[in-house]
């Protein structure tokens, strides 16, 4: 049986990462909870949860969930046929 994106596991971490994403408050606060959230989306991304319900559940672009990800490098780069 095939995993889908919408497991048990992604589904708690996307709701994680979206709670962590909309509590940060001051500076110090939210360096850590970014850090926390970025962490939960890599390991939501690792689940099967598509970049593009990532960005959307917590209103981040598509084009800085795919960096979080990636572990701050840009997205690898599909040549053209």
């Amino acid at each position: 049986m095939a995993r889908t994106s919408e497991g048990p596991a992604g589904r708690l971490l996307l709701g994680l990462a979206v709670l962590l994403h909309r509590t940060v408050t001051d500076r110090a606060a939210k360096r850590r909870l970014e850090h926390w959230r970025n962490a939960v989306l890599r390991a939501a991304y690792r689940r099967g949860v598509p970049v593009e319900v990532l960005a959307s559940r917590t209103r981040l672009t598509q084009r800085w969930v795919r960096t979080v990800v990636t572990g701050g490098k840009p997205p690898p780069v599909d040549e053209a046929a």
